[in-house]
């Protein structure tokens, strides 16, 4: 019931506030975050460009529109992430893909009103999304942030975080050490094996690369037609190494309706 995912919510959100950082020596912030993002510069010389992934329709919501469109905390989920990255230190332009049909809803108005933003098409999958976003990155652009909308709850300390750590190494990606027991099977009903934990990190976005190295991979991706999932794969097929950046987690992907319940109880925490 709704009321039980609501009790459920409030534990998690009590959980994330009292668990330990598990950096040795670093104190946990004020905003109650289970794990400290360090602060950092970004080198001036660098200039950000962001891409806003908004094109997908969310089925396993359940809901009567695209998860993109449904309200979280009196405003769009899309809006918060839209609102974040135009606070990202020396952004340059921000590229939101989405459909044509959902361009002119109300709450996108005072955003556009920004020049650094631009709008480009949905493709078919999430790799063709993220090259059509690629190709309105201008030359003067030296780091892409690649960013779903459907995590709504990423910080921008986080952000920050591994934007510096893309001018560092080329690419980097914000990740959360596997809190679960993963098991591998081949066939859905026996386990062949269980992984090691301490190896495995979960993935998150915003996911960070040099332009020309998401370039040079999707050059790759067509060349050998190859499916990709995120980011850092594009990255990992011409044989880059993509940073593992310290993120929160608390930067749920919103998937089905009880996300919406947890998100809900979280932001208003902070």
């Amino acid at each position: 019931s709704i009321k039980f995912f609501a009790m459920a919510a409030a534990f998690l959100v009590a959980a994330f506030a009292w668990a330990p950082s598990p950096l040795p020596g670093v104190r946990a912030p004020a905003s109650a975050r289970i794990i400290a993002v360090r602060m950092v510069d970004l080198p001036s010389e660098e200039r950000v460009a962001a891409i806003l992934l908004a094109g997908g329709s969310g089925k396993r919501m359940g809901a009567d529109r695209p998860k993109q469109f449904l309200e979280l905390c009196g405003k769009p989920v899309l809006q918060h992430s839209f609102e974040l990255l135009l606070q990202v230190n020396q952004l340059s332009r921000l590229v939101v893909v989405l459909a044509e049909e959902f361009r002119d809803m109300d709450f996108l108005a005072p955003l556009l009103a920004d020049e650094r933003v631009s709008f480009a098409s949905p493709g078919k999958e999430r790799q063709d999304s993220v090259e059509n976003g690629l190709a309105l990155v201008s030359e003067e652009c030296t780091l892409v942030a690649v960013h779903d909308a459907a995590r709504p709850l990423v910080s921008l300390d986080a952000v920050h975080a591994c934007l510096a750590d893309a001018a560092e190494h080329g690419a980097a990606v914000l990740g959360v050490p596997m809190k679960a027991t993963v098991k591998e099977s081949e066939d859905g009903a026996f386990v062949l094996r269980t992984l090691e934990r301490s190896r495995l990190w979960e993935i998150q976005t915003p996911q960070v690369v040099r332009p020309q190295l998401l370039r040079e991979g999707f050059r790759r991706v067509h060349e050998e037609s190859l499916e990709v999932t995120d980011d850092a794969s594009i990255v990992e097929q011409i044989g880059g190494a993509v940073k593992l950046t310290m993120g929160e987690y608390t930067n749920l992907k919103l998937t089905t309706p009880e996300d919406m319940i947890i998100a809900e109880q979280i932001l208003e925490s902070r």
